[in-house]
């Protein structure tokens, strides 16, 4: 089953990532969940498929009040994503969440209905968490076409989506990068085949480099923190996207 871990911590403001579920069938790709907790306020970002549900469930519910999650983030319209929603409507048929304006057509085939969803225009927008004020940063073509990271400035965490993510073998279960040059083999080939567009590449490396990052949270394989957090960016920066695997 996935484990909770508290990754940062100031009073009743919190992140949490749910990741790493050894159990899980060996078909379906590992993802990492992200609670951010402002007192009685929570928000959870890219919530899952519908198949991690209960792991995920069973994990928030160990640590938090899950009664208290009224606000989801999709950073795009995968089922990895955001098909879990009608399960979490089903819990709480109030929850709200975010996403690109350019999928409030398509996520309503996972739940939902016109008051469900806040619709992200493509330059961003500002969303607020109780008193935390939270920024949607634009990624678009990375790989979505209509894309967004989760920025908390008072946290200096980026939630980066597919950005950076790695697919780690069975057995490599770390939740923080420990030794960049290794673990970035692990997301060179997803980089290359799954990030469609160098200009779009090179506008979110220079729109990040502007934020003060202290952790970058993708939605697959470990976090980037302190140092690592510019060397992936220079990494990115540098990479040629748009290609085939071999």
């Amino acid at each position: 089953m996935k484990k909770l871990q508290i990754i940062y911590k100031d009073g009743d403001h919190q992140w949490a990532a749910i990741a790493r579920d050894p159990d899980k069938p060996g078909y379906i790709i590992d993802t990492n969940e992200y609670l951010i907790a402002c007192g009685e306020h929570y928000l959870l970002c890219d919530p899952g498929g519908m198949e991690v549900f209960p792991a995920v469930f069973s994990a928030i519910s160990a640590h938090f009040d899950p009664r208290r999650i009224n606000t989801l983030f999709a950073s795009h319209q995968d089922p990895d994503i955001i098909s879990s929603l009608s399960l979490w409507l089903n819990f709480n048929p109030d929850v709200k969440c975010y996403l690109s304006w350019l999928w409030g057509g398509f996520i309503p085939h996972f739940g939902g209905n016109d008051q469900t969803f806040l619709k992200i225009p493509d330059k961003g927008m500002e969303l607020e968490l109780g008193n935390l004020k939270l920024q949607a940063v634009p990624a678009h073509y990375l790989h979505s076409s209509g894309n967004f990271n989760l920025y908390d400035p008072k946290a200096k965490i980026l939630f980066c989506g597919d950005i950076g993510a790695a697919l780690l073998p069975q057995g490599e279960d770390y939740l923080f990068v420990k030794d960049f040059d290794s673990h970035i083999r692990f997301a060179e080939g997803f980089h290359r085949r799954w990030m469609g567009s160098n200009e779009a590449k090179n506008q979110w490396c220079e729109r990040v480099s502007r934020l003060d990052i202290d952790m970058l949270c993708p939605q697959h394989g470990a976090i980037y923190q302190g140092a690592d957090v510019k060397r992936f960016i220079d990494w990115f920066h540098n990479l040629q996207v748009g290609q085939m695997m071999d």
